[in-house]
């Protein structure tokens, strides 16, 4: 597909909805829509056989929800995606990692928005204070077992695709890296 023109439609410090007319290989043309976000990072909190997730209200779905800590950079870029998990894991959790290693790089729901999100897997881990924007004040934190969080997804207590998704590339690199 070709992008004709564009147009943006809407903009807040987060996002930038806009229309796109593009041309298709056939030749006809049409509108596309999409949401353009930055890049987050999720970190997938890992130590005992277990995990650390946190709970916060979610606005768009109008109800509290359980994922792995992550988020971006407010504005613009302000470092790599590495500093990013750190600071994120820290900010919610207050969790300091010894390691950190890249698990991978997904998109959500790449059929309307651009954003994508690397996914960590954070070791070594020193507990310190949470140190939560504004927008984060109710949210807890607390730790699962491996077994608790396959059922909590059962149950239908972690609905967030990106906190599945993160334990899943998590189970496939330990799987990969079990033995070395």
């Amino acid at each position: 597909m070709e992008q004709l023109e564009t147009r943006t439609v809407y903009r807040n410090a987060w996002m930038t909805v806009r229309e796109d007319l593009v041309a298709r290989a056939d030749g006809t043309t049409g509108a596309y829509g999409v949401v353009d976000k930055p890049d987050f990072a999720l970190v997938v909190p890992r130590e005992r056989g277990g995990l650390w997730l946190v709970e916060q209200y979610r606005y768009p779905i109008r109800g509290r929800a359980w994922e792995f800590p992550q988020g971006s950079w407010a504005g613009e870029p302000r470092g790599d995606e590495y500093a990013l998990a750190r600071a994120e894991l820290s900010e919610e959790t207050g969790l300091v990692a010894e390691e950190i290693v890249h698990l991978g790089h997904l998109f959500g729901a790449y059929g309307f928005c651009s954003q994508g999100f690397d996914v960590f897997r954070a070791t070594g881990l020193i507990a310190r204070h949470p140190n939560r924007e504004p927008t984060e004040q109710d949210m807890v934190h607390r730790f699962v077992t491996d077994a608790g969080f396959v059922t909590m997804v059962g149950a239908g207590d972690i609905v967030d695709a990106a906190t599945i998704a993160g334990y899943a590339l998590l189970v496939l690199w330990e799987s990969s890296h079990s033995g070395t």
